[in-house]
C-alpha cells in the first residue's frame, strides 16, 4: 500500500479544524491538526509533513511567521488559508515563502484540488520540458549572463555561487528560461507553474516573480506593463 501524503494543518477554529481534517482524511490524506502556531511548529519539526496548510490568524505564532520559520528550515510546500481574498495577509504569506493560498470559507473539493496541484508541482519540479530550445546550453545548462540554470540537475548558480530556490521558484524560472525574451502572461504562468485550470489570483505570480528577482538579480526578469514578464536573454 502506498504511503499516505502527510498534511500539517494549523487552524485555531475547532469546527473548521475538525471538519477539514475529516474531509482530508476521507480523501486519503494523513493529517496532523494543530490549534496554534507554536504547536504547529513543534509538529512540523517532529514529523516533516509533505505539505503544510496554515491559517493566517492563529494564536501564539501567526501563520505568516510560522510559514517563515518553516521556510527557513525546509522547502516543503505551504498553502496559506485566509479569511479575506483582499487581505494584506495574503501577500505577506506569499512573501514569507508560501506557494499558494486558499480563501475561507472554502469548498473541501477545491482545497483538495489545490493541495494535489501543489503536490504535483513539487513531485515534478522540472515539468515535462527537458530541453528548452533557447539560450546558450551546454549539457542541460542554460546561461544568461552570470546566471546558470541546470535544467537536468535542477540547480541554479549566479556568478558561480549556488542559488537556493523553492520548487515553485524553480518551475517559474524554468518557464522563463525555456523562452528568453518571450513575454509570458500572468495567466499563462498560473496555468503552467501553478497548474490552475481556472482563473486565479495573479498576485501569486507577482509575489513569486519578485522573490525570484531578489535571488537571481532584480534586472534579470523584465516587467512588460499590461502583458506580463520576460527573461532577459
Amino acid at each position: 500500500m502506498a504511503e499516505q501524503t502527510h498534511v500539517l494543518f494549523v487552524e485555531d477554529d475547532d469546527v473548521i479544524r475538525e471538519a477539514t481534517q475529516l474531509a482530508l482524511e476521507r480523501d486519503g490524506f494523513a493529517v496532523t491538526a494543530m490549534p496554534d502556531g507554536l504547536s504547529g511548529l513543534d509538529a512540523f519539526r517532529a514529523r516533516r509533513p509533505d505539505i503544510a496548510l496554515l491559517d493566517v490568524m492563529v494564536p501564539g505564532l501567526d501563520g505568516v511567521s510560522l510559514c517563515r520559520r518553516i521556510r527557513d528550515e525546509s522547502t516543503v510546500p505551504v498553502i496559506m488559508l485566509s479569511a479575506r481574498a483582499d487581505s494584506i495577509d495574503v501577500v505577506l504569506g506569499l512573501e514569507a515563502g508560501a506557494d499558494d493560498y486558499v480563501t475561507k470559507p472554502f469548498d473541501g473539493a477545491v482545497l483538495v484540488a489545490r493541495i494535489r496541484a501543489v503536490l504535483r508541482r513539487f513531485g515534478h519540479a522540472g515539468g515535462d520540458r527537458t530541453e528548452p530550445d533557447n539560450g546558450d546550453m551546454d549539457g542541460g545548462v542554460l546561461t544568461f549572463g552570470d546566471l546558470e540554470v541546470d535544467t537536468e540537475g535542477m540547480e541554479v548558480r549566479r556568478a558561480g555561487q549556488p542559488v537556493a530556490l523553492t520548487p515553485t521558484e524553480m518551475r517559474l524560472l524554468l518557464e522563463f528560461s525555456s523562452a528568453p525574451g518571450t513575454v509570458l502572461s500572468r495567466d499563462k504562468l498560473l496555468e503552467r507553474v501553478w497548474d490552475y485550470g481556472w482563473g486565479g489570483d495573479t498576485r501569486v505570480v507577482d509575489v513569486h516573480v519578485q522573490r525570484l528577482r531578489t535571488k537571481i538579480g532584480q534586472d534579470r526578469i523584465e516587467t512588460v506593463r499590461g502583458f506580463g514578464y520576460k527573461l532577459k536573454a
